[in-house]
C-alpha cells in the first residue's frame, strides 16, 4: 500500500473542523457576493450614463465572448501552475480591473474603459473558475468531494441571492460604482483568504482495478496536444462520456427555462415583477437545499440512481410548471427542478474530480465546459421561442419530457452504476 492510499484509508475529519477547507469556503462565499454587486451595478452604470439597451447587450457579449475564449487556455494553465497561486494572482488581477472603474468614474463617466475591464475581467474570472474546481480536489479528500461541493454550491446559491439585493441598495444609495467597488474589495478578500489556506500536494493518480496509484505526470507535449488532452480523457471515459453527451442535450432543453418562467408569469398570468422575483428566490432555495441533500442521498443510493433520479425528478416538475396556474405550486415546482439540477451537477463535478489525473483536471473540466455549454444558447433561443410560438405549457411538456428520455437512456449507460468512481479510462 502507498503512502497516499494509507493516508485515503484513515477516517477524515469532518468538514466543518477542517481550517483549511472553512478559509476557504468564507472566502469564496464573499467572493461570489461581491460577483453579485457587479452583475447588479455595472449594467446599471450602463444605463445611467447611455439610456441603452443595446450598450448593455453588446458589452455582456464582449465579456461572454472573452470568458468562452480563455476557457480553452484555463484549464492548461490550472494543470501546469500551482493552483493556490494561479487563484491568488486571479483575485489581484480582477482586484486592479474592477478597482479602476470607481476610481476613473471620480473624473466622469468612461465608458469605454467598461470595454476594456469587463471582457478581462470575465477571461480572469473563467481562468479563476477552473482552477477552483480543480483546487477543490487538492484541499480535501476524495471522500469528501461531493459533501464539500455541495456546501460551496450551498452558500454561493444564498450569496448569489441576497448579493444583487445589497447590491441594489448600495446603488441607490451611493450610486453603481460604490457597488463595482464592493465586488473589487471582494476579490481582495478572497485572495486574503487564499493565503491562508493550505493544499494537498498535487498528485497524478490513475483509477486501476478500482483503486487509485500515483504515476508521475507526463512531460509536457505539443500545444494542440496539451489543449485536447481534456477532452481525450473524457471520451476514453465511459462514464465521463456517457455524463458529458447527456448533460449537453440537458442544458439544451433547460438553459432558457428561467426565461420562459418569466415569461409565464408575466404574460400568461399577468403578475407583478416583484412576483417573479419572489418566485425565482423560492426557486434558488430549491437549489441550496439540493445542495446540501446531495452528499447524503449519493452515499446512501449511489451515483447512478442519484443523478438519474435528479433529473427525472427535474423533467417531471419542468412538464408541470406549464401545466399550472398558481404561483405558489410554480414556486415550489421551480425549486423541485432547481434542486435536481443542482444534484445532478454536484455529482457530475465531484466524479470528474474523483476520477480525472491531478495533471489533467483543469484541461478535463474546461472540454467539458466547453462541450457541456455548445447547445445552450441555441437550445435557450429555442426554448424562448416555442413558448411564444406554441405556448408555455406544450414548450415545458416538449422540455420536461425531453429530460426524461435523458435520464431513461442513461439507465441504458454506464452512469447506472452505484460507484462509477472506481471506472478506469480506456487506453488508446
Amino acid at each position: 500500500m502507498t503512502e497516499a492510499s494509507g493516508a485515503e484509508d484513515r477516517p477524515s475529519p469532518p468538514l466543518w473542523r477542517d481550517r483549511n477547507f472553512g478559509v476557504f469556503w468564507v472566502s469564496q462565499t464573499l467572493s461570489v457576493a461581491g460577483d453579485s454587486f457587479a452583475y447588479i451595478a455595472v449594467p446599471l452604470l450602463v444605463l445611467h450614463v447611455t439610456g441603452s439597451v443595446a450598450q448593455m447587450g453588446l458589452l455582456t457579449g464582449v465579456a461572454g465572448a472573452a470568458s468562452v475564449f480563455a476557457g480553452i487556455f484555463a484549464g492548461v494553465l490550472a494543470d501546469r501552475f500551482d493552483r493556490r497561486t494561479l487563484m491568488i494572482c486571479c483575485d489581484l488581477v480582477r482586484l486592479v480591473l474592477y478597482g479602476l472603474i470607481p476610481l476613473a468614474w471620480t473624473f466622469g463617466p468612461q465608458v469605454w474603459l467598461l470595454y476594456v475591464v469587463l471582457p478581462l475581467g470575465e477571461a480572469v474570472g473563467m481562468v479563476f473558475q477552473v482552477t477552483y474546481v480543480t483546487a477543490v480536489r487538492n484541499l480535501v479528500g476524495g471522500d469528501r468531494l461531493t459533501e464539500a461541493n455541495g456546501r460551496l454550491y450551498a452558500t454561493a446559491a444564498a450569496a448569489g441571492l441576497g448579493g444583487p439585493l445589497l447590491a441594489g441598495v448600495v446603488s441607490g444609495q451611493f450610486g453603481p460604482t460604490a457597488a463595482i467597488a464592493v465586488n473589487a474589495v471582494s476579490f481582495a478578500l478572497s485572495a486574503l483568504g487564499l493565503f491562508f489556506v493550505r493544499f494537498r500536494a498535487a498528485e497524478a493518480t490513475e483509477v486501476t482495478a478500482g483503486t487509485e496509484v500515483t504515476a508521475p505526470a507526463p512531460a509536457r507535449q505539443r500545444p494542440w496536444r496539451e489543449l485536447s488532452a481534456g477532452a481525450r480523457f473524457l471520451w476514453r471515459h465511459p462514464v465521463l462520456r456517457s455524463l458529458t453527451i447527456l448533460l449537453s442535450f440537458f442544458i439544451f432543453f433547460t438553459l432558457g427555462m428561467t426565461d420562459v418562467l418569466i415569461y409565464h408569469l408575466k404574460h400568461d398570468l399577468g403578475r407583478s415583477d416583484g412576483t417573479v422575483g419572489t418566485v425565482l428566490a423560492i426557486a434558488a432555495a430549491g437549489t441550496i437545499a439540493g445542495s446540501l441533500l446531495v452528499a447524503p442521498v449519493r452515499r446512501r443510493l449511489g451515483f447512478g440512481a442519484t443523478w438519474i433520479g435528479a433529473i427525472a425528478v427535474s423533467g417531471v416538475a419542468m412538464a408541470c410548471v406549464g401545466l399550472s396556474g398558481r404561483v405558489p405550486v410554480i414556486a415550489a415546482l421551480m425549486a423541485v427542478y432547481l434542486g435536481g439540477v443542482g444534484v445532478a451537477g454536484i455529482c457530475s463535478m465531484s466524479l470528474r474530480q474523483q476520477v480525472t489525473p491531478d495533471h489533467l483536471l483543469g484541461r478535463v473540466t474546461s472540454a467539458f465546459w466547453t462541450i457541456h455549454f455548445s447547445l445552450g444558447p441555441v437550445g435557450a433561443a429555442a426554448l424562448t421561442w416555442g413558448a411564444g410560438e406554441y405556448g408555455v405549457t406544450v414548450t415545458c411538456l416538449v422540455a420536461g419530457t425531453a429530460c426524461l428520455l435523458i435520464a431513461v437512456t442513461a439507465l441504458l449507460t454506464p452512469i447506472r452504476r452505484s460507484g462509477p468512481e472506481h471506472t478506469a479510462p480506456a487506453t488508446s
